[in-house]
Protein backbone atom coordinates (compact mmCIF):
# COMPACT_ATOMS: atom_id res chain seq x y z
CA UNK A 1 0.00 0.00 0.00
CA UNK A 2 1.33 3.40 -0.98
CA UNK A 3 1.24 6.00 1.79
CA UNK A 4 2.20 9.09 -0.22
CA UNK A 5 -0.39 11.80 -0.77
CA UNK A 6 0.24 11.65 -4.51
CA UNK A 7 0.93 8.43 -6.38
CA UNK A 8 4.48 8.65 -7.82
CA UNK A 9 4.00 9.36 -11.53
CA UNK A 10 7.73 8.95 -12.06
CA UNK A 11 7.48 5.42 -10.74
CA UNK A 12 4.58 4.64 -13.09
CA UNK A 13 6.57 5.87 -16.09
CA UNK A 14 9.57 3.80 -14.99
CA UNK A 15 7.31 0.78 -14.47
CA UNK A 16 5.79 1.13 -17.98
CA UNK A 17 8.82 2.46 -19.87
CA UNK A 18 9.30 -0.70 -21.92
CA UNK A 19 5.72 -0.57 -23.17
CA UNK A 20 6.02 3.17 -23.81
CA UNK A 21 9.00 2.51 -26.06
CA UNK A 22 7.04 -0.25 -27.82
CA UNK A 23 4.10 2.10 -28.41
CA UNK A 24 6.40 4.62 -30.10
CA UNK A 25 7.67 1.89 -32.43
CA UNK A 26 4.13 0.70 -33.22
CA UNK A 27 3.10 4.29 -33.98
CA UNK A 28 6.16 5.01 -36.15
CA UNK A 29 5.94 2.05 -38.53
CA UNK A 30 2.56 3.03 -40.07
CA UNK A 31 3.70 6.66 -40.49
CA UNK A 32 6.81 5.52 -42.38
CA UNK A 33 4.69 3.38 -44.68
CA UNK A 34 2.16 6.20 -45.10
CA UNK A 35 4.45 9.21 -45.63
CA UNK A 36 7.75 7.81 -46.94
CA UNK A 37 6.73 4.65 -48.80
CA UNK A 38 3.61 6.40 -50.10
CA UNK A 39 0.91 3.96 -48.99
CA UNK A 40 -1.73 6.69 -48.63
CA UNK A 41 -4.54 4.12 -48.45
CA UNK A 42 -3.06 2.75 -45.21
CA UNK A 43 -5.49 4.17 -42.67
CA UNK A 44 -8.64 3.30 -40.72
CA UNK A 45 -11.70 5.61 -40.50
CA UNK A 46 -11.73 7.32 -37.13
CA UNK A 47 -15.47 6.86 -36.48
CA UNK A 48 -15.51 3.02 -36.11
CA UNK A 49 -12.20 3.20 -34.27
CA UNK A 50 -13.72 5.72 -31.85
CA UNK A 51 -16.64 3.36 -31.23
CA UNK A 52 -14.16 0.55 -30.50
CA UNK A 53 -12.23 2.84 -28.15
CA UNK A 54 -15.42 3.67 -26.27
CA UNK A 55 -16.24 -0.02 -25.86
CA UNK A 56 -12.70 -0.78 -24.66
CA UNK A 57 -12.90 2.11 -22.18
CA UNK A 58 -16.09 0.60 -20.71
CA UNK A 59 -14.42 -2.82 -20.42
CA UNK A 60 -11.34 -1.36 -18.72
CA UNK A 61 -13.57 0.62 -16.35
CA UNK A 62 -15.58 -2.52 -15.51
CA UNK A 63 -12.44 -4.48 -14.73
CA UNK A 64 -10.95 -1.70 -12.59
CA UNK A 65 -14.18 -1.35 -10.62
CA UNK A 66 -14.28 -5.10 -10.01
CA UNK A 67 -10.62 -5.09 -8.96
CA UNK A 68 -11.23 -2.21 -6.56
CA UNK A 69 -14.23 -4.04 -5.08
CA UNK A 70 -12.02 -7.06 -4.37
CA UNK A 71 -9.38 -4.81 -2.79
CA UNK A 72 -11.90 -2.92 -0.66
CA UNK A 73 -13.61 -6.11 0.48
CA UNK A 74 -10.23 -7.50 1.55
CA UNK A 75 -9.54 -4.32 3.52
CA UNK A 76 -12.92 -4.57 5.28
CA UNK A 77 -12.24 -8.20 6.18
CA UNK A 78 -8.93 -7.30 7.79
CA UNK A 79 -10.54 -4.36 9.54
CA UNK A 80 -12.89 -6.96 11.05
CA UNK A 81 -9.88 -9.04 12.09
CA UNK A 82 -8.42 -6.00 13.89
CA UNK A 83 -11.61 -5.40 15.85
CA UNK A 84 -12.26 -9.07 16.60
CA UNK A 85 -8.67 -9.54 17.83
CA UNK A 86 -9.09 -6.75 20.38
CA UNK A 87 -12.42 -8.22 21.51
CA UNK A 88 -10.84 -11.66 21.86
CA UNK A 89 -8.03 -10.27 24.01
CA UNK A 90 -10.45 -8.45 26.33
CA UNK A 91 -12.44 -11.66 26.73
CA UNK A 92 -9.29 -13.64 27.48
CA UNK A 93 -8.23 -11.09 30.07
CA UNK A 94 -11.60 -10.62 31.81
CA UNK A 95 -13.43 -13.94 31.29
CA UNK A 96 -10.71 -16.35 32.37
CA UNK A 97 -10.56 -15.81 36.15
CA UNK A 98 -10.71 -17.69 39.44
CA UNK A 99 -14.30 -16.55 40.01
CA UNK A 100 -15.84 -19.96 39.29
CA UNK A 101 -12.76 -22.14 39.72
CA UNK A 102 -13.00 -25.23 41.91
CA UNK A 103 -9.28 -25.05 42.57
CA UNK A 104 -8.15 -21.42 42.17
CA UNK A 105 -4.76 -20.83 40.64
CA UNK A 106 -2.24 -18.05 41.21
CA UNK A 107 -2.26 -14.72 39.38
CA UNK A 108 0.99 -15.70 37.69
CA UNK A 109 -0.61 -18.87 36.31
CA UNK A 110 -3.63 -16.88 35.15
CA UNK A 111 -1.38 -14.43 33.36
CA UNK A 112 0.46 -17.34 31.76
CA UNK A 113 -2.86 -18.67 30.39
CA UNK A 114 -3.79 -15.23 29.09
CA UNK A 115 -0.40 -14.96 27.42
CA UNK A 116 -0.73 -18.45 25.93
CA UNK A 117 -4.11 -17.69 24.30
CA UNK A 118 -3.03 -14.29 23.01
CA UNK A 119 0.25 -15.63 21.62
CA UNK A 120 -1.63 -18.44 19.91
CA UNK A 121 -3.86 -15.82 18.32
CA UNK A 122 -0.75 -14.04 16.99
CA UNK A 123 0.28 -17.40 15.55
CA UNK A 124 -3.10 -17.55 13.79
CA UNK A 125 -2.56 -14.09 12.31
CA UNK A 126 0.89 -15.15 11.14
CA UNK A 127 -0.32 -18.41 9.60
CA UNK A 128 -3.20 -16.65 7.85
CA UNK A 129 -1.05 -13.96 6.25
CA UNK A 130 1.46 -16.56 5.07
CA UNK A 131 -1.34 -18.57 3.48
CA UNK A 132 -2.67 -15.47 1.77
CA UNK A 133 0.79 -14.63 0.39
CA UNK A 134 1.20 -18.04 -1.29
CA UNK A 135 1.43 -17.86 -5.07
CA UNK A 136 -1.55 -18.91 -7.15
CA UNK A 137 -1.31 -19.89 -10.84
CA UNK A 138 -3.18 -16.78 -11.99
CA UNK A 139 -0.82 -14.54 -9.98
CA UNK A 140 2.47 -15.93 -11.27
CA UNK A 141 2.44 -14.11 -14.61
CA UNK A 142 2.32 -10.80 -12.74
CA UNK A 143 5.19 -11.68 -10.43
CA UNK A 144 7.28 -13.00 -13.30
CA UNK A 145 6.87 -9.89 -15.44
CA UNK A 146 10.26 -8.24 -15.78
CA UNK A 147 8.95 -4.78 -14.84
CA UNK A 148 7.13 -6.08 -11.73
CA UNK A 149 10.06 -8.22 -10.61
CA UNK A 150 12.48 -5.34 -11.11
CA UNK A 151 10.24 -2.96 -9.15
CA UNK A 152 9.82 -5.43 -6.29
CA UNK A 153 13.55 -6.05 -5.94
CA UNK A 154 14.44 -2.36 -5.92
CA UNK A 155 11.57 -0.70 -4.05
CA UNK A 156 10.15 -2.96 -1.31
CA UNK A 157 10.45 -6.26 0.50
CA UNK A 158 7.80 -8.91 1.24
CA UNK A 159 8.59 -10.43 4.65
CA UNK A 160 6.79 -13.66 3.81
CA UNK A 161 9.21 -14.25 0.94
CA UNK A 162 12.29 -13.99 3.15
CA UNK A 163 11.26 -15.50 6.52
CA UNK A 164 9.95 -19.12 6.50
CA UNK A 165 6.52 -19.63 8.07
CA UNK A 166 7.87 -22.17 10.56
CA UNK A 167 10.38 -19.65 11.85
CA UNK A 168 7.72 -16.95 12.12
CA UNK A 169 5.23 -19.09 14.07
CA UNK A 170 7.56 -20.99 16.39
CA UNK A 171 7.87 -18.21 19.07
CA UNK A 172 4.10 -18.23 19.65
CA UNK A 173 3.27 -21.94 20.09
CA UNK A 174 4.63 -24.85 22.11
CA UNK A 175 6.78 -27.58 20.57
CA UNK A 176 3.87 -30.05 20.73
CA UNK A 177 1.52 -27.62 18.98
CA UNK A 178 4.23 -26.78 16.43
CA UNK A 179 4.47 -30.44 15.36
CA UNK A 180 0.68 -30.72 15.26
CA UNK A 181 0.29 -27.62 13.10
CA UNK A 182 2.78 -28.51 10.43
CA UNK A 183 1.46 -32.04 10.11
CA UNK A 184 -1.66 -30.45 8.54
CA UNK A 185 -2.20 -28.35 5.41
CA UNK A 186 -4.16 -25.39 6.78
CA UNK A 187 -2.21 -24.14 9.80
CA UNK A 188 -4.54 -21.21 10.46
CA UNK A 189 -7.59 -23.48 10.82
CA UNK A 190 -5.64 -25.86 13.07
CA UNK A 191 -4.65 -23.03 15.39
CA UNK A 192 -8.28 -22.02 15.91
CA UNK A 193 -9.08 -25.67 16.58
CA UNK A 194 -6.37 -25.77 19.26
CA UNK A 195 -7.78 -22.57 20.77
CA UNK A 196 -11.22 -24.17 21.02
CA UNK A 197 -9.77 -27.30 22.62
CA UNK A 198 -7.91 -25.19 25.16
CA UNK A 199 -11.07 -23.26 26.04
CA UNK A 200 -12.81 -26.57 26.70
CA UNK A 201 -10.01 -27.56 29.08
CA UNK A 202 -10.27 -24.23 30.92
CA UNK A 203 -14.03 -24.69 31.24
CA UNK A 204 -13.47 -28.12 32.75
CA UNK A 205 -11.11 -26.52 35.28
CA UNK A 206 -13.79 -23.99 36.18
CA UNK A 207 -11.80 -20.99 34.96
CA UNK A 208 -14.60 -20.10 32.49
CA UNK A 209 -18.33 -20.44 33.12
CA UNK A 210 -20.78 -21.72 30.49
CA UNK A 211 -21.91 -18.31 29.23
CA UNK A 212 -18.40 -16.90 28.90
CA UNK A 213 -17.22 -20.09 27.23
CA UNK A 214 -20.01 -19.76 24.67
CA UNK A 215 -19.09 -16.13 23.97
CA UNK A 216 -15.44 -16.98 23.42
CA UNK A 217 -16.37 -19.89 21.15
CA UNK A 218 -18.52 -17.47 19.14
CA UNK A 219 -15.45 -15.27 18.75
CA UNK A 220 -13.51 -18.24 17.35
CA UNK A 221 -16.37 -18.82 14.92
CA UNK A 222 -16.02 -15.16 13.87
CA UNK A 223 -12.30 -15.73 13.21
CA UNK A 224 -13.18 -18.74 11.07
CA UNK A 225 -15.67 -16.58 9.16
CA UNK A 226 -13.11 -13.82 8.54
CA UNK A 227 -10.51 -16.38 7.49
CA UNK A 228 -12.99 -17.95 5.07
CA UNK A 229 -13.79 -14.57 3.54
CA UNK A 230 -10.09 -13.90 3.01
CA UNK A 231 -9.60 -17.33 1.46
CA UNK A 232 -12.57 -16.73 -0.83
CA UNK A 233 -10.84 -13.72 -2.38
CA UNK A 234 -7.45 -15.45 -2.46
CA UNK A 235 -8.65 -18.72 -3.98
CA UNK A 236 -11.13 -17.34 -6.52
CA UNK A 237 -9.52 -15.12 -9.17
CA UNK A 238 -11.09 -12.37 -11.20
CA UNK A 239 -12.80 -14.46 -13.94
CA UNK A 240 -10.15 -15.36 -16.48
CA UNK A 241 -12.51 -15.03 -19.47
CA UNK A 242 -13.10 -11.36 -18.64
CA UNK A 243 -9.44 -10.68 -17.90
CA UNK A 244 -8.22 -12.38 -21.09
CA UNK A 245 -10.73 -10.82 -23.47
CA UNK A 246 -10.20 -7.41 -21.88
CA UNK A 247 -6.46 -7.76 -22.49
CA UNK A 248 -7.00 -8.79 -26.13
CA UNK A 249 -9.43 -5.94 -26.85
CA UNK A 250 -7.08 -3.36 -25.35
CA UNK A 251 -4.22 -4.56 -27.54
CA UNK A 252 -6.42 -4.62 -30.65
CA UNK A 253 -7.30 -1.00 -30.00
CA UNK A 254 -3.67 -0.09 -29.34
CA UNK A 255 -2.55 -1.66 -32.63
CA UNK A 256 -5.25 0.19 -34.59
CA UNK A 257 -4.80 3.64 -33.01
CA UNK A 258 -1.96 4.84 -35.33
CA UNK A 259 -3.93 3.91 -38.46
CA UNK A 260 -6.91 5.97 -37.33
CA UNK A 261 -4.98 9.01 -36.17
CA UNK A 262 -2.73 9.33 -39.24
CA UNK A 263 -5.50 10.47 -41.57
CA UNK A 264 -6.69 13.07 -39.06
CA UNK A 265 -3.20 14.57 -38.78
CA UNK A 266 -2.78 14.42 -42.55
CA UNK A 267 -5.98 16.47 -42.89
CA UNK A 268 -4.62 19.05 -40.45
CA UNK A 269 -1.45 19.29 -42.55
CA UNK A 270 -3.49 19.86 -45.72
CA UNK A 271 -5.47 22.58 -43.96
CA UNK A 272 -2.23 24.30 -42.93
CA UNK A 273 -0.99 24.11 -46.53
CA UNK A 274 -4.17 25.81 -47.77
CA UNK A 275 -3.71 28.57 -45.23
CA UNK A 276 -0.11 29.09 -46.39
CA UNK A 277 -1.25 29.92 -49.94
CA UNK A 278 -2.32 33.42 -48.83
CA UNK A 279 1.21 34.31 -47.68
CA UNK A 280 2.68 37.17 -49.69
CA UNK A 281 6.23 35.87 -49.39
CA UNK A 282 6.66 32.17 -50.07
CA UNK A 283 10.43 32.15 -49.95
CA UNK A 284 10.97 33.36 -46.40
CA UNK A 285 12.40 30.97 -43.82
CA UNK A 286 9.22 31.13 -41.76
CA UNK A 287 7.05 30.13 -44.71
CA UNK A 288 9.39 27.31 -45.77
CA UNK A 289 9.52 25.87 -42.26
CA UNK A 290 5.73 25.97 -41.93
CA UNK A 291 5.36 24.38 -45.34
CA UNK A 292 7.74 21.55 -44.40
CA UNK A 293 5.84 20.95 -41.15
CA UNK A 294 2.49 20.97 -42.99
CA UNK A 295 3.71 18.43 -45.57
CA UNK A 296 4.91 16.08 -42.85
CA UNK A 297 2.37 16.91 -40.15
CA UNK A 298 1.35 13.24 -40.05
CA UNK A 299 4.52 12.56 -38.01
CA UNK A 300 2.97 14.41 -35.07
CA UNK A 301 0.53 11.51 -34.81
CA UNK A 302 3.33 9.35 -33.36
CA UNK A 303 3.47 10.91 -29.86
CA UNK A 304 -0.34 11.18 -29.72
CA UNK A 305 -0.77 7.52 -30.71
CA UNK A 306 1.83 6.46 -28.15
CA UNK A 307 0.14 8.56 -25.46
CA UNK A 308 -3.32 7.10 -26.14
CA UNK A 309 -1.91 3.57 -26.18
CA UNK A 310 -0.03 4.20 -22.93
CA UNK A 311 -3.16 5.51 -21.17
CA UNK A 312 -5.31 2.51 -22.12
CA UNK A 313 -2.58 -0.04 -21.42
CA UNK A 314 -1.64 1.51 -18.07
CA UNK A 315 -5.24 1.58 -16.86
CA UNK A 316 -5.64 -2.05 -17.89
CA UNK A 317 -2.38 -2.93 -16.10
CA UNK A 318 -3.49 -1.12 -12.93
CA UNK A 319 -6.67 -3.19 -12.84
CA UNK A 320 -4.70 -6.37 -13.47
CA UNK A 321 -2.24 -5.62 -10.66
CA UNK A 322 -5.02 -4.73 -8.21
CA UNK A 323 -7.31 -7.72 -8.68
CA UNK A 324 -5.38 -9.94 -6.20
CA UNK A 325 -5.16 -7.93 -2.94
CA UNK A 326 -3.02 -10.46 -1.02
CA UNK A 327 -0.36 -11.44 -3.59
CA UNK A 328 2.38 -9.17 -2.23
CA UNK A 329 2.19 -6.25 -4.64
CA UNK A 330 2.76 -2.58 -3.76
CA UNK A 331 -0.99 -1.84 -4.01
CA UNK A 332 -2.15 -4.72 -1.80
CA UNK A 333 -3.83 -4.68 1.58
CA UNK A 334 -0.92 -4.29 4.07
CA UNK A 335 -1.67 -7.47 6.02
CA UNK A 336 1.92 -7.83 7.29
CA UNK A 337 1.88 -4.37 8.84
CA UNK A 338 -1.66 -4.87 10.16
CA UNK A 339 -0.67 -8.18 11.77
CA UNK A 340 2.24 -6.53 13.56
CA UNK A 341 -0.03 -3.68 14.68
CA UNK A 342 -2.58 -6.15 16.06
CA UNK A 343 0.17 -8.08 17.85
CA UNK A 344 1.51 -4.96 19.54
CA UNK A 345 -1.99 -3.83 20.53
CA UNK A 346 -3.26 -7.09 22.04
CA UNK A 347 -0.01 -7.95 23.81
CA UNK A 348 -0.01 -4.55 25.45
CA UNK A 349 -3.58 -5.20 26.61
CA UNK A 350 -2.36 -8.15 28.71
CA UNK A 351 0.78 -6.33 29.90
CA UNK A 352 3.07 -8.68 28.00
CA UNK A 353 6.83 -8.22 27.70
CA UNK A 354 9.29 -8.34 24.79
CA UNK A 355 6.74 -6.75 22.47
CA UNK A 356 8.19 -6.23 18.96
CA UNK A 357 8.56 -2.81 17.39
CA UNK A 358 6.46 -1.72 14.39
CA UNK A 359 7.93 -2.46 10.98
CA UNK A 360 9.93 0.27 9.29
CA UNK A 361 8.97 0.46 5.63
CA UNK A 362 10.95 2.04 2.81
CA UNK A 363 9.91 4.06 -0.25
CA UNK A 364 6.45 4.74 1.26
CA UNK A 365 5.27 1.20 0.46
CA UNK A 366 3.63 -0.57 3.41
CA UNK A 367 3.18 -4.34 3.08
Amino acid sequence: MYTRRIFPVKGVIKWTRRYLFLFFILATIPVILFDIVGLKWLHVPWLPLGVLGTAVAFLVSFKNNASYDRLWEARKIWGGIVNASRSWTIQVKDFITNQFAKNPISEAELHHIHKELVHRHVAWLTALRYQLRKDKPWEMHLKNKKSNKEFRESQYLVCEDTIPIKEAISPYVSDKEYDELFAKVNQASQILGIQSRRLKELKTLGLIDDFRHMEMENMLVEFYTLQGKSERIKNFPYPRQYATMNYIFVWLFILMIPYGIMEEFESIGKHIMSELTVHQSRTSWGHLIQEFIAKHFVWFSIPFSALLAWVFHTMEAIGENTENPFEGGPNDVPITNMSRGIEIDIRQLIDDTDIPEPYEWKNDIVM
